[in-house]
């Protein structure tokens, strides 16, 4: 039996994928958490599922859900909001099954970041404005950033932004990057993206935080920074370029 570690994507349920989806109607034991996960999600899971909410649970007691689990002889479902290549604590759990020898497997979801672009309806690697995109979070009560992984220096790249887990801090976040883009650069925030409380932001770095506070956001939300947001006068991609070499 193998433990499946399910991408659920950013909050919608009609975001997961076809094989997410697929292997949720299959496992007999879903782990999920509760305050990420809609309803209608778990309405895939087959009748009669053990559905386990994993929202007050340790890493341990979550380990050992899944080690019993496929001890009984069930594949089991273990939902992660967004991408389970991104804050999941995927890596954690995955340690402690190889040291039960419990098989598992990662099934890619839709990350928050990629849906939260879609909902501001822009492109994040425009030519010759942006085509980097940095994907951080800042140190708040979690685990400390490892050592060069701060604000000012990916800020000094002037690559666009994209922060997880910052909403919170967002004057901090401000004062760490106003002297690397300066206070017209563009900056957009968005909570709850693909979900029916979504709320979206637009401003600058000069504003943003202002907007926070006022809109009463404090979790669940991305902040990106960069002047890829706001571009328009950029030329087309080399990619669709009519001198581009074209190969049979």
């Amino acid at each position: 039996m193998t433990v499946h570690f399910i991408g659920a994507g950013p909050g919608a349920a009609d975001l997961i994928t076809v094989r997410g989806r697929d292997l949720l109607a299959r496992c007999q034991v879903c782990l999920y958490p509760g305050s990420l996960t809609p309803p209608d999600l778990l309405a895939h899971c087959p009748p009669g599922a053990r559905l386990v909410d994993t929202a007050g649970l340790t890493l341990d007691e979550i380990t050992a859900e899944l080690v019993s689990a496929h001890r009984a002889g069930h594949d089991v479902a273990r939902l992660c909001s967004g991408d389970p290549s991104i804050y999941s604590a995927v890596a954690e759990q995955a340690r402690r099954l190889d040291a039960a020898g419990v098989p598992h497997r990662i099934v890619p979801g839709v990350p928050a970041f990629a849906a939260a672009a879609a909902e501001l309806g822009r492109e994040l690697t425009v030519p010759t404005v942006g085509q980097s995109l940095v994907l951080t979070r800042v140190q708040a009560r979690s685990t400390a950033m490892p050592p060069g992984e701060d604000l000012a220096t990916f800020g000094a790249s002037g690559a666009t932004l994209a922060l997880h887990l910052a909403v919170n801090r967002i004057e901090a976040v401000v004062a760490d990057l106003l002297p690397h883009y300066g206070p017209d650069c563009p900056v957009a925030v968005v909570a709850r993206a693909s979900q029916p409380e979504q709320r979206i932001l637009r401003g600058t770095l000069a504003d943003i935080a202002e907007q926070v506070r006022a809109a009463g956001i404090t979790r669940a939300a991305m902040i990106f920074v960069g002047r890829v947001l706001a571009a328009d006068a950029f030329p087309d991609s080399y990619l669709y370029s009519p001198g581009r070499e074209r190969h049979p």
